[in-house]
């Protein structure tokens, strides 16, 4: 795990941020996701010691902001169309402000070409276009959620099965573009259990037009969970879920080419790479 950091007793790799030279722990334990300052990343952001936590914005969007190791943090997640530059925060300790830019790097995603046997999931008609963009309010709603519980974030894969379709593809359906792929898919055939990565709320729950049967959690603070395609949906909206416990099973519903789990992490109402929140060695 990476992170950036301001204490000199951590492994010196350097990273620059609008001039203020901060530290990368390059072997750490910490619970906090990866530091990936690249579109489609989080970027972890030491705010330092203070007795209360700091408030963090991006524009007006707040940020999570959690504890660990008796320093704060604040969690930036970066849209996939981000270019290579410079996004400010501001922060808001006590009785004093301030700005921070964060350097935001290059990263390129390969291409991903499927072939989708049922066209209307390609190219909607007239009647699902207008399911589609209900549906979308809903889920938008659902993403610009900020409730104040402190989330956890070493999640865990929600899924036993082997990573396929990766984060940030830039895909091709039956050779029209379409959205980059804004989430982690996992191999998995139909009825297996899908749970929950982390402590969670059900935030809501429903069958849309591309995503199938979908469950979203909310952890708290902005971070977002969703998982899709599913055959069976066992929660219900507003249902208090622990790390471990099964939201469903794995199916095919939904725009596929087969049985898998599509699993989404949002974060400051942004889609971010959920590798970078598996706490693994």
């Amino acid at each position: 795990m990476q992170h950036l950091q301001g204490s000199t007793t951590l492994n010196r790799h350097h990273q620059c941020l609008s001039g203020v030279l901060l530290l990368v722990w390059a072997g750490s334990s910490l619970a906090l996701p990866q530091h990936a300052a690249v579109p489609g990343g989080v970027a972890v952001i030491d705010l330092g010691h203070a007795a209360q936590a700091p408030e963090a914005r991006w524009g007006e969007q707040p940020l999570a902001v959690l504890r660990d190791n008796g320093r704060w943090f604040a969690l930036l997640g970066i849209p996939l169309d981000t270019l290579p530059g410079e996004l400010e925060i501001s922060i808001t300790s006590g009785a004093s402000s301030s700005r921070r830019s964060i350097a935001i790097g290059l990263k390129n995603y390969p291409e991903q070409r499927l072939t989708i046997k049922d066209k209307r999931k390609v190219e909607p008609a007239a009647e699902d276009v207008i399911r589609i963009e209900r549906e979308k309010k809903i889920s938008e709603e659902v993403k610009r959620r900020f409730s104040h519980e402190v989330p956890q974030t070493d999640f865990t894969l929600p899924a036993s099965g082997p990573l396929s379709s990766r984060f940030g593809l830039r895909r091709f359906f039956n050779g029209l573009p379409r959205n980059p792929h804004a989430g982690l898919d996992v191999a998995v055939g139909s009825g297996a259990p899908i749970k929950a990565p982390a402590d969670g709320t059900v935030a809501n729950t429903g069958d849309y037009f591309f995503n199938g049967n979908t469950v979203f959690l909310d952890h708290g603070q902005g971070l977002i969970s969703a998982y899709m395609h599913l055959s069976r949906l066992d929660v219900r909206p507003g249902q208090r879920v622990k790390k471990g416990e099964i939201l469903g099973a794995a199916g095919a519903t939904g725009r596929v080419t087969g049985p898998h789990l599509h699993w989404a992490v949002i974060l400051n109402n942004t889609p971010v790479d959920p590798e970078l929140f598996l706490n693994r060695p």
